[in-house]
């Protein structure tokens, strides 16, 4: 009687240890941002974030917040989540990773049509060209200012990154535009673009932009890392530490999502 109730009582304090030692890496993410994440969980920054948490024996749990201004103040920062995935290298609101991939701006074009070769190409003057615009306040992205910077205005239109949020997917509409023959040419994040363009009714084509730098502070490239608090330096060790293990499994998912990557190095970004 004595050793059954021994044995009962070890079981009973092994299953309440195991339920105090379960850990969940909480993850702060964008339930409408697809091809990086929404809230079925079928971006590729579910699937990678999903992995990191099995290789560390724990649980993805999530906190859903729209990634436009104040994501990172009303999750990461206000303690509801501790890993933010797929942030530049060099943002200097949180510790980063080590980069876990690199990509590109890239041009899309309809299969059929002239693609430019490059920022300077005269393309650029004569066609209708879609850029992507950050925030209610269109602040530009680095295709954006470039083609200003060359005084291509007038024949640009302006896609938000925001969109639409009432309708699934709202960075999409860039992608879709080309395909429609609303606009001749798009400069979309590459991420973005591989994932949408395969999925139009109409053939895309797509091109890294070149120059990868138009000048030396105005990249068309971006490392891309996770992010963490910037006190979190015990975490961001394990997490860099899982990205290495599990980075042949992190190149597949990217690769079968048709994430655009660089392999040359870039001047920005890489976490120190």
């Amino acid at each position: 009687m004595c050793s059954a109730f021994r044995s009962a009582l070890l079981v009973l304090t092994l299953l309440l240890v195991s339920g105090v030692e379960a850990r969940e890496l909480r993850i702060c993410a964008d339930p409408n941002n697809l091809p990086f994440s929404n809230e079925a969980r079928e971006g590729f920054e579910n699937k990678i974030v999903e992995l990191i948490a099995q290789d560390l024996g724990a649980t993805a749990a999530y906190t859903w917040w729209a990634q436009r201004r104040g994501f990172v103040r009303n999750t990461l920062k206000a303690g509801a989540c501790d890993l933010v995935a797929a942030t530049p290298s060099n943002v200097e609101m949180m510790k980063t990773t080590r980069p876990y991939y690199r990509s590109t701006y890239v041009f899309v074009t309809r299969a059929d049509a002239a693609a430019p070769a490059s920022l300077d190409d005269p393309l650029l003057r004569e066609k209708t060209v879609g850029v992507q615009l950050v925030g209610d306040d269109g602040f530009n992205t680095p295709p954006a200012h470039a083609l200003s910077r060359r005084g291509i205005v007038a024949n640009l239109r302006g896609y938000s990154l925001y969109g639409d949020y009432s309708q699934p997917n709202p960075p999409a509409r860039i992608v879709e535009a080309v395909a429609t023959g609303r606009i001749d040419i798009a400069i979309v994040w590459g991420p973005l673009a591989g994932y949408f363009a395969p999925r139009q009714g109409t053939p895309l084509r797509l091109a890294p932009v070149k120059p990868q730098f138009d000048g030396p502070r105005l990249p068309m490239v971006f490392d891309i890392s996770m992010g963490v608090r910037k006190e979190d330096v015990a975490l961001r060790q394990e997490i860099d530490a899982a990205l290495a293990r599990r980075k042949s499994e992190i190149d597949a998912i990217l690769a079968e999502y048709g994430v655009p990557r660089v392999e040359a190095p870039t001047r920005l970004g890489a976490a120190q």
